[in-house]
């Protein structure tokens, strides 16, 4: 029984199965990660605007370009990869053109709120 568990232990922890589990794990987990991030951005299409990071929003868009053109590129193409930064991108995409639809109008909702709140003074 000793040995048979030294064997399995010498296996497990050779260098061809530590490369193995290193690289299928590591890859797997960007995926998941990266499926995370498109969950995340599509819950927040429905969230307000004023909370939107202008600076966040163009980075996680040039993110995104970067990995689908990756995922385009490597062989085998990955398209899965591909596919959730496309989704990723699109919302980013449609949050950024919130953000620039909000921050257009702000004069008109500060105006609109500083009405209501103080009628007297209009």
């Amino acid at each position: 029984m000793a040995a048979a568990s030294k064997g399995l232990m010498a296996r497990l922890t050779s260098k061809e199965m530590k490369d193995y589990f290193m690289s299928t794990v590591s890859f797997e987990a960007h995926e998941y990660d990266d499926q995370s991030n498109v969950a995340a951005a599509i819950a927040d299409l429905k969230k307000n605007p004023e909370f939107i990071s202008g600076k966040m929003t163009t980075a996680m868009v040039l993110y995104s370009a970067m990995f689908m053109r990756f995922a385009w590129m490597v062989k085998p193409r990955n398209l899965l990869l591909l596919s959730c930064h496309a989704t990723n991108e699109t919302c980013q995409l449609v949050q950024l053109g919130r953000l620039i639809n909000y921050r257009m109008s702000a004069p008109k909702h500060t105006e609109a709120v500083a009405m209501v709140a103080h009628p007297e003074k209009h």
